[in-house]
C-alpha cells in the first residue's frame, strides 16, 4: 500500500474510534453529567497509559514533544467543554456542523500554508471531504414553529466556532508532537487534559448526582485515546490536511451506530454526505 493509502486507512480507523467514542459519550450523557463522563474517561486512560509506559520502560520523547502534546491535551479538553456547552444552548445541528467543519478546515489551511498545495486529485479530495463533513453533521432547517423556537442562538454558534478552532488547533499541535513514543505523547496530552477537567469541575461542578457515569465515560475515553493514537500515527505517514479531513469524518461512525443500535436513521442529506466521504477517501488514497 502506498503512503497515501496507508494515511487514509489509518485515518479511517481513527475516525471510527472517535465516532464510537462520541456515540458512547452521547448515550452516557443521557444518564450522567457530561463533564463527569469526560473526566472519568481522561482519568482512566491516563492511568492505563502511564502503567504501560512505565511498565514497559518506554524511552521518554524530547521535552519539546511532551510540552506540545500537553498543550494540545489541555486546550482540547477546554474546547470539548465549550462544545458541549454550545450544544446545550439550542438546536444542535448547525452548531455541530460548524464545529466539525472548522475542526477540519483549520489544519487544512495550516497545512496548505506550511506544506504548499498538494496534487490536484488530493486537493479535490480535500474539498469533497470538507463538503462531506458539512453534509453529515448539518441537520435540516426548522420546518415548524416549535423547531424554529429551538433554533440555534448566535451565542451557541460563537461557542461552536470557538470549539472548532480549539479542536483544529489540537490536531495541529498533535502533528508537531509526533516525535518519539506515541504512548508517551498521548500520556502527556491526557495528563494535561485531566488537569483541565479538574479545573472545569471546580469552576462548574455538576448539579446532578455524581453517579452512573463511570462505565460509559471509561469506554468513551478508551476509544477517544485509540482514535488520538491512530491520528498521530496518520500524521507521521502523510500530510496534515489529508489526515485531518479523513479523521474528521468521525460523525459518520456516530450516526451509523445510532442507526444500528438506537434505530435513529440518518437523513438523506447525511447519507449523501457519507457517499461523498467515501469518494473523498478514494481520491485521498491515490
Amino acid at each position: 500500500m502506498n503512503s497515501s493509502g496507508a494515511t487514509a486507512g489509518l485515518g479511517l480507523v481513527s475516525a471510527a474510534s472517535w465516532g464510537g467514542s462520541d456515540f458512547l459519550g452521547g448515550i452516557g450523557a443521557r444518564r450522567a453529567p457530561v463533564l463527569l463522563l469526560v473526566a472519568s474517561g481522561h482519568f482512566a486512560s491516563l492511568f492505563v497509559l502511564l502503567a504501560v509506559c512505565v511498565g514497559t520502560g518506554l524511552a521518554l520523547p524530547g521535552r519539546h514533544d511532551l510540552l506540545i502534546a500537553a498543550l494540545g491535551g489541555f486546550e482540547g479538553a477546554v474546547a470539548l467543554a465549550i462544545f458541549y456547552r454550545a450544544l446545550a444552548m439550542g438546536a444542535m445541528g448547525l452548531t455541530a456542523a460548524l464545529t466539525g467543519l472548522l475542526t477540519a478546515l483549520v489544519p487544512v489551511l495550516f497545512s496548505l500554508l506550511h506544506d504548499g498545495l498538494p496534487a490536484p486529485l488530493t486537493l479535490c479530495g480535500l474539498a469533497m471531504g470538507l463538503a462531506a463533513i458539512w453534509l453529515i453533521t448539518h441537520s435540516p432547517a426548522a420546518k415548524n414553529a416549535q423547531e424554529k423556537q429551538a433554533a440555534t442562538p448566535p451565542a451557541a454558534l460563537l461557542l461552536g466556532a470557538l470549539a472548532g478552532l480549539g479542536f483544529g488547533t489540537q490536531l495541529i499541535l498533535f502533528k508537531f508532537a509526533s516525535g518519539g513514543s506515541l504512548l508517551w505523547i498521548m500520556t502527556s496530552a491526557r495528563g494535561a487534559g485531566v488537569s483541565a477537567m479538574l479545573l472545569l469541575l471546580l469552576v462548574m461542578p455538576p448539579k446532578a448526582p455524581w453517579r452512573g457515569f463511570w462505565l460509559y465515560g471509561i469506554l468513551a475515553g478508551a476509544l477517544d485515546t485509540v482514535g488520538n493514537l491512530f491520528y498521530i500515527q496518520t500524521t507521521r505517514m502523510g500530510r496534515l490536511d489529508v489526515a485531518a479531513v479523513v479523521c474528521s469524518l468521525y460523525p459518520a461512525g456516530t450516526i451509523l451506530l445510532a442507526a444500528l443500535v438506537l434505530r435513529e436513521w440518518p437523513s438523506l442529506r447525511q447519507l449523501a454526505g457519507m457517499g461523498l466521504a467515501l469518494a473523498a477517501v478514494v481520491l485521498l488514497s491515490v
